[in-house]
Formats: C-alpha cells, structure tokens, sequence
C-alpha cells in the first residue's frame, strides 16, 4: 500500500566533494538541499559527504561507501537517502539494489521534480512538469523504480506524470511525451495570441534566484495577490499584472516568474521553455536578488547561466537586492552597496525602497522615449484616445482644419499611432 504521500519522510543527504570543488562549495549546496527537502516534505535525520577524486561509475560513491550510508539510514529509520549530484540511470539503478525496498535512492534533480509536481497548478505548468517527469524516468523505468511505486510512494515517486510507473512501459511513455509537447506547442500559440493584445504595453519581468522575494515584491507593487511562502518554488505560474503606479504616458505590464536555482535539471529549462520564453518579449527585466543571503554572489552566477541557456539576448535589466531587512549588520549593507552600487535596494515586505524602484522603473522607460508631432483632421479624432493612452501628449493644439499633437513615447508605440494615422 502507498503511504500518505502528506507523511514527513526522514531522510538523509550524502554530498561529494569530487576533483575541482570545494568542501565549502559542498556544504553551501547540501544547505540548499536540506531546504529544497524541506520543501518536498522531508525531515533532514544526518547529513554525509564523501571526498572523491571522481564519482564511481557504478555506484557514484562506491559500494563500501553506500553500505555504510545505507547502514547509518537504517539506525536512523530513515526512508530516504537524497544525493546532492545528479546520479546516472545506472547508478541510480545499483543503488537502489543495495538499499533494497524499505529505502528510496533520489537525486537532486528527482528531488526538484518532485517538488515542482507539489506546486503545479495550472494547466500549463501540470503539462511542463508532466514532460519534465517522463523525460527524466524514461531511462530509469526499471523494476527497481515500479516496486518503489507501487509499495513506498512519497517523495520521488508522485503520480505526477498522469500514470503510475507500473502502469507504464518505455513505449508508452515515448508516445506520452510526444502528446504532452504537442500540448505545450498548442499552449505556446495560444500564449503569442494573448501577448499580442499586450504589443502596446511596455512590459516588464520579475526573474531571479528561487525564494529571493519575487512574488512579495510583485504583490507589494500591484497587489497581486500572488501566493507568498518561505518555500523553494512556492510559485510556478507566470502571472501577469497592470503597474498603475508608473505614469508614462502608456500601459505598463509585470509579470512573475518561476524562479532558477543552480543546477537547475536541462529537462525542466526544455519543457519551461515555453513560460520561460515571456521573458524574450519584455521591454525590461528586474533580477531580484535576496539581500541577506551569504550565497548572493553564486545567485547572481546562477541567473545569468540559466539566462544564457535560454538563449536571452542581453536585455536592459535593473538589479534589485530584496530583503534588506533582514540585514541586523550595517557594515554587511554599506559593503553590498558599494559592491553593487548601481543596484536598488529595497524590502518588499517592509514597504522600504519601492519608491526608488518605482523612479527607476520610470527613468528608464522615459529614457527610450523619443519626440513627435502628430496632426489630426477632425475626421480622425476618434484616434485620440488611443494617442493619450500610448504617448505623453506635451501640447495640443486646435485650428479649423484639425488638431496638432506634441508627444513623446517610445518608438513602438509612435510607429504605431503613424501608421494608424496613414490608414
């Protein structure tokens, strides 16, 4: 019988130090884990880490080593040994051989899925995380996984992929995947249908390290109401909302975004492509970061990888350092502002600095703007709405044969007004 997949799982992490990282770098990640494990609905019992030259090719730790891990887990009760490295199908297989049925083996980013199925909610991001799941179980659907399934349940082996692995083999799988990215493709059309009714927009998007206070600050500028918890990937879900407090003379839109985090598994980048891909279309990016962490800087690395794996050309961006209330040291946050003196500073939850973003915010979309005059024969009125709604109209002016604008807006939105005008 499955457990309660809502039953906390002891569970115990093995990190390894191989040629060319650090036992610093180690445990910094192993602190990562132990959160996104907590996420997951995992209670951390003991934490190992081994030294290697290079990861053994069939168990990745060696099998004196997993029989130790495994013996220590069995004192503890633990129902679950967690590795901090991606670990081949193969080596995933051995090891869980060797930890026989009472103990699941999972990997980092087995843990991430996991996860991700936990917070899906939309039909979008079901269907992401559903391809993600398959592509990452289809050369690990062994025995080994189906009896795991079917007698142990929790976490790493969600029925998140629409059928149970014993239900599935490797055919049925393939044609699974081929059907959940006809889906996507169908979702991604959809998607440019509803982004067009948005081209007159000057839009903005939130994006940055996972659980550096996106989604407060979003609801702080908005009020949006996004789902706010001190979780890894609380939200998955693009939302998208007016931003009332920038006057420029034309709609501005921002929109969250699911947050990266190092590491993060290639199948999950391929199949959030599609959310992801908003990004390519905004005006502007604001890369948030969490002020307090220790890791800032490996943050910072992290975002413009996954930036750069999606294949981002070099926007314009504004860095916001987030939660800087929770900084009790005043040294630590003159140092961060001289590091990174063309950052906004600001906490969400406090209502701190948001006025400067906002100024910010406003500089730069005024920065791009450019000077016109448009002239309106009294038969085309009817357009003036649209010219106050895009544009900053500076002077206005009326004679018997119609009416002269001054205005200024960005170059998009002019073009657009002069076409419209020549129609």
């Amino acid at each position: 019988m499955q457990k309660n997949n809502d039953k906390r799982e002891k569970a115990f992490l093995v990190g390894v130090v191989l040629k060319g990282s650090s036992r610093v770098q180690i445990d910094e990640q192993l602190e990562e884990l132990e959160f996104l494990a907590d996420t997951a609905g995992a209670d951390i019992i003991s934490i190992t880490t081994q030294n290697r030259n290079m990861p053994d090719p069939a168990t990745f730790i060696g099998k004196g080593k997993i029989q130790t891990i495994i013996n220590q887990a069995e004192e503890l009760e633990c129902e679950l040994i967690i590795f901090n490295d991606d670990i081949s199908p193969t080596q995933l297989k051995n090891l869980q051989k060797e930890a026989g049925e009472n103990i699941k083996i999972i990997d980092r980013t087995g843990l991430i899925l996991d996860i991700f199925t936990k917070h899906a909610k939309t039909k979008e991001a079901k269907t992401q995380v559903q391809l993600a799941q398959l592509e990452y179980f289809l050369p690990r659907l062994t025995r080994q996984w189906t009896h795991l399934e079917r007698q142990m349940g929790g976490i790493g082996t969600r029925a998140g992929a629409g059928e149970t692995q014993i239900e599935i083999d490797r055919r049925l799988i393939r044609n699974q995947i081929a059907k959940l990215k006809k889906e996507l493709t169908a979702i991604e059309k959809q998607r440019k249908v509803q982004n067009h009714g948005r081209e007159e927009a000057y839009r903005i998007a939130l994006v940055g390290y996972t659980n550096a206070g996106k989604s407060t600050l979003m609801n702080a500028l908005t009020d949006a109401d996004v789902l706010v918890q001190d979780q890894l990937f609380a939200t998955l879900d693009t939302t998208t909302r007016k931003l009332d407090n920038i006057d420029v003379g034309l709609p501005v839109l921002i929109s969250d975004t699911v947050g990266f985090i190092r590491n993060l598994p290639h199948d999950l980048i391929a199949s959030f492509r599609s959310t992801l891909g908003e990004i390519r279309d905004v005006d502007l990016l604001l890369k948030v970061f969490d002020a307090s962490s220790d890791h800032i800087h490996e943050h910072i690395d992290t975002v413009e990888a996954v930036l750069k794996e999606m294949d981002m050309p070099n926007k314009t961006s504004i860095m916001v350092l987030n939660k800087i209330d929770a900084i009790s040291d005043p040294q630590k946050l003159s140092g961060l502002k001289t590091r990174f003196n063309k950052a906004v500073f600001l906490s969400s939850l406090k209502n701190i600095g948001l006025d400067i973003l906002s100024d910010e915010i406003e500089d730069r979309i005024t920065s791009e703007f450019q000077k016109d005059i448009f002239f309106l024969p009294f038969n085309q009125t009817k357009l003036l709405g649209i010219i106050y709604t895009l544009t900053r109209v500076l002077k206005k002016k009326s004679d018997y044969s119609g009416i002269r604008l001054e205005v200024e807006g960005n170059k998009r939105s002019l073009e657009k007004i002069r076409q419209l005008i020549e129609e």
